[in-house]
């Protein structure tokens, strides 16, 4: 249920804020609150993000000792809280700081509040800014083995975030912000003195699709989509030593992969005893390279299934020793590289796109290099964290004459259809398998779905769906192909509410699909 009241009843305003100096112009925005959704933990098991289950400015190592212990297969749910609003150049009171756009005090995160007011150590200077939630052990995690984690679902926890900008910092680190820099004596209780730059971002609903939303010098405002996911996820490292939360590492960290949100399967290979799982840095949005330094910073609840794969598992990316993660979407493999140095960052993502097509997809090497000149794009995740990070986009549809698709819904196998380079499934398959019942109306040619607590409605050539009388925007629309009405997989979790995950096991694209979080 919507919370009927609107951020201009409550005074919100957006401005490019130079910290604590308000006489900057600012415009005012009308929207509906995004609810928060305590109530849904939809995982087996649930972490809350307490003080006494988080740690701020550095990793798990081996040394730390698991909040909890769950089997393989597990679904976990983790609440994480962004440091923006809580950092000591934004005044470490979160309650004072986003009282100023308007937001009252039940407006922010009990957890923000309690972590900020506790005597947790946190150096502005020296530590990591990233408020971490863990780890988790799971059973059976054996250094060597591969930690495999599908992000099921994820959360928004508040309908705002902050992104900064920080002297020293980003991409541009001695060209912004435009000020004169920080000044002596700058503390959290002087934070106007850092000088530093946080952009307040509220976020709108517009026919059911959420954006970030910006404004300009003539009052007009700039919308961009949100596009969810947790920027730091990983397993300890084998090490004794504090681990900054800053730069990326083997084991994952701060990645900052935008295309790892709802859907993604990251493999991260495992070092110490139980794996150690961990995440944070929870995103609404962020653009490849986040060249301010953050992203469009706000608090997500994430619920991960995670899985440990032995040596020689059929899902493992390659048969080699696996010494750094490797992710996978619907559309892409994502082969990562991480380095210091932005050019060895990308001879790295290259060297492992040849070890994967050359092992998993049995393609000569000299072809395999010759294919991704030709036909992949590789990205910068992220400049501003130390160890720059390049990954590359292996396009699946590419490889169709050589691997079979195969889609898991509840425990029956079916095949998706590849149109247009796009996956798409027949909706009353899909929806009966789940457990709803279909009515096809030939005169207005449109389907009408009843799935648990839903009704559906959507139309051939129509991009706008109805759920439970409530129209949501899609641009993937329903086609009529061979007779069958069909929907692209990729609508299957906004739509119906199931959870969609992607594993290459062998030579077989797997979804697998479900309303249960069970592992299938």
């Amino acid at each position: 249920m919507f919370i009927n009241r609107t951020i201009r009843e409550f005074g919100v305003s957006v401005g490019i804020i130079s910290m604590f100096t308000f006489a900057l112009p600012s415009v005012g925005f009308s929207m509906p609150l995004q609810p928060t959704t305590l109530e849904r933990v939809e995982g087996d098991y649930y972490v809350t993000s307490a003080v006494e289950n988080i740690r701020w400015g550095s990793l798990p190592n081996r040394d730390s000792s698991p909040i909890l212990t769950v089997p393989s297969g597990s679904a976990v749910t983790f609440d994480t809280v962004s440091h923006e609003g809580l950092m000591e150049d934004q005044g470490r009171n979160p309650v004072e700081y986003f009282g100023k756009f308007g937001i009252s005090s039940d407006g922010v995160l009990n957890d923000a509040k309690a972590i900020t007011a506790s005597g947790i150590k946190h150096d502005f200077v020296k530590d990591g800014p990233h408020i971490i939630t863990g780890p988790v052990a799971v059973e059976g995690a054996e250094p060597g083995d591969v930690l495999k984690v599908e992000v099921l679902s994820l959360q928004t926890r508040v309908p705002y975030g902050v992104i900064s900008n920080r002297h020293g910092k980003g991409a541009l680190p001695n060209e912004f912000p435009e000020n004169k820099g920080p000044q002596e004596g700058a503390s959290a209780t002087k934070p106007e003195l850092y000088n530093n730059v946080s952009i307040f971002t509220p976020i709108e609903e517009i026919n059911g699709n959420w954006y970030g939303v910006l404004p300009t010098k003539t009052g007009k405002n700039v919308r961009f989509p949100i596009n969810p996911f947790l920027g730091v996820m990983g397993v300890a490292p084998n090490t004794s030593e504090v681990v900054s939360s800053i730069p990326p590492i083997e084991t994952g960290g701060n990645m900052d992969i935008n295309e790892l949100g709802v859907g993604a399967t990251i493999y991260y290979p495992i070092q110490v005893k139980g794996g150690l799982f961990y995440t944070g840095d929870p995103h609404f949005a962020q653009g490849d390279g986040e060249v301010a330094l953050t992203a469009l910073e706000a608090s997500l609840r994430g619920t991960v299934r995670l899985t440990v794969l032995k040596k020689g598992d059929p899902s493992l990316p390659h048969s080699g020793d696996f010494t750094q993660p490797f992710a996978e979407t619907e559309d892409y493999w994502i082969p990562i590289g991480l380095d210091p140095d932005l050019d060895e960052a990308m001879k790295e993502s290259v060297r492992e796109s040849i070890q994967f097509l050359s092992d998993k997809l049995d393609m000569d090497r000299s072809v395999a290099y010759a294919y991704l000149s030709a036909a992949t794009d590789y990205e910068v995740s992220q400049v501003v964290d130390r160890t720059k990070g390049v990954h590359g986009l292996i396009r699946k549809t590419d490889f169709l004459e050589y691997v079979d698709v195969a889609m898991n819904v509840s425990g029956t196998t079916i095949k998706p259809v590849v149109h247009n380079d796009e996956f798409y499934v027949p909706i009353r398959t899909i929806s009966e398998l789940l457990g709803g019942t279909v009515e096809w109306d030939h005169k207005t040619r449109s389907t009408q779905i009843k799935l648990g607590t839903k009704n559906i409605s959507a139309q051939i050539g129509s991009d706008v769906y109805s759920i439970s009388d409530k129209l949501v925007f899609n641009s993937k629309v329903p086609k009529l192909l061979n007779g069958e009405t069909v929907v692209p997989v990729s609508v299957i979790n906004e739509i119906l509410g199931a959870y969609v995950n992607w594993t290459t096991i062998d030579k077989t694209l797997t979804a697998n699909v479900s309303l249960s979080k069970k592992q299938q």
